[in-house]
C-alpha cells in the first residue's frame, strides 16, 4: 500500500511517528495538490487530502475514521494577507496559493457571505518574503509560510486568520483535512486496509505522545521556537475527527455547494475499519 502525506508541520507528529515506529509504511510526500492527484491516478491508495478534494470525488474515495485536521476557531496557518481591510475588499485582485483546495473555497465562501466580495481570484506562488504581488490586494498562503507569516505580521499589511473568520461567520470549528483510502482498493484488499489503520494510528499516538521530541528534530530546519509550534500543534490544530468537526464539515459543503465550488454536497462514507 503507498500512503500519501502531507509534510506540513501541522501533521508534525504523525510525520515524527512514521520515521519512529512505522518504518515499514511506504510513504509518498508531497504538498495537497500534488497528493490529491496521485490518489486519483490511482498511483498511492490511501492519504491526507484537502477536504474539498474528498467532496470532489466522493464516488472514488472513503473517509478514514478518527483522524483529521481540524481547528476549533484560530488555526493560524491559513491566513489573508491584505493591503486593506477585509471588509473593504470588492472586485480586488487576490492571489491563491495552488497548495491547497480547501483553502481556496474557504476564502471564496468567507468574502462572499461575510463581506459581499466578488474579487478577481489568481492562482499563482506567493513567496513568504513579499506576501502580495504588487498588482494585487491581498494573497491566501497556507502551511509553515503562512504560520511564519502570522508569527511575524509584515508591515503594513493585514493580516486575517481564516479559521476566526469562519467561526465568526458560522459558530462552528472548520476540518481542514482527511484521511481517504480509495474504494476500489478498500474493496480488494480490506485486510492490509485494516493493518495499515492500525499502524498510522499507532504512529500518530506515538507522535502526539512525544511531541516535544518531534518539535525539538525539525527545529534546526524550521523558522519557529519550540514554544510557538508547541502552542500550534495540539493548540490550534487538533486531528480527532469528532461529531462536532462531521457537522461542520457537511456545513462547510453545503456552502462550497451553494456557491457552486463543488457540484453538490456529497455523503460521508467511511472506510470499514476499526
Amino acid at each position: 500500500m503507498r500512503i500519501g502525506h502531507i509534510n506540513f508541520l501541522n501533521v508534525l507528529p504523525l510525520n515524527y511517528g512514521y520515521q519512529t515506529c512505522a518504518a515499514d509504511l511506504d510513504i509518498v510526500y508531497g504538498v495537497p495538490t500534488f497528493l490529491n492527484g496521485e490518489l486519483q491516478a490511482g498511483r498511492i491508495d490511501l492519504s491526507n487530502v484537502s477536504s474539498i478534494e474528498y467532496a470532489r470525488h466522493s464516488d472514488e474515495l472513503l473517509i478514514l475514521p478518527k483522524l483529521c485536521v481540524r481547528a476549533d476557531c484560530d488555526v493560524t496557518s491559513i491566513i489573508l494577507v491584505s493591503r486593506k481591510p477585509i471588509d473593504k475588499i470588492r472586485d480586488d485582485k487576490i492571489i491563491l496559493t495552488s497548495k491547497s483546495a480547501t483553502a481556496q473555497c474557504l476564502l471564496k465562501i468567507i468574502l462572499h457571505e461575510s463581506y459581499d466580495a466578488a474579487p478577481d481570484y489568481q492562482t499563482r506562488s506567493v513567496e513568504v518574503d513579499k506576501p502580495v504581488d504588487d498588482d494585487a490586494t491581498a494573497a491566501l498562503l497556507i502551511g509553515d509560510d503562512a504560520l511564519f507569516v502570522y508569527l511575524h505580521k509584515p508591515q503594513n499589511f493585514y493580516v486575517y486568520d481564516l479559521g476566526r473568520e469562519w467561526h465568526k461567520l458560522t459558530g462552528k470549528q472548520m476540518v481542514y483535512a482527511l484521511w481517504t483510502v480509495r474504494k476500489k482498493y478498500a474493496a480488494e484488499k480490506p485486510a492490509l486496509l485494516q493493518t495499515t489503520y492500525e499502524k498510522i494510528l499507532r504512529a500518530f499516538e506515538y507522535g502526539i505522545e512525544h511531541k516535544a521530541d518531534a518539535i525539538n528534530s525539525v527545529l534546526s530546519t524550521k523558522p519557529f521556537t519550540f514554544d510557538e509550534l508547541d502552542k500550534y500543534l495540539g493548540g490550534a490544530i487538533k486531528w480527532n475527527l469528532t461529531a462536532e468537526a462531521l457537522d461542520a464539515l457537511k456545513r462547510y459543503y453545503r456552502k462550497a455547494a451553494a456557491l457552486k465550488l463543488i457540484d453538490k454536497e456529497p455523503a460521508l462514507e467511511f472506510a470499514d475499519v476499526e
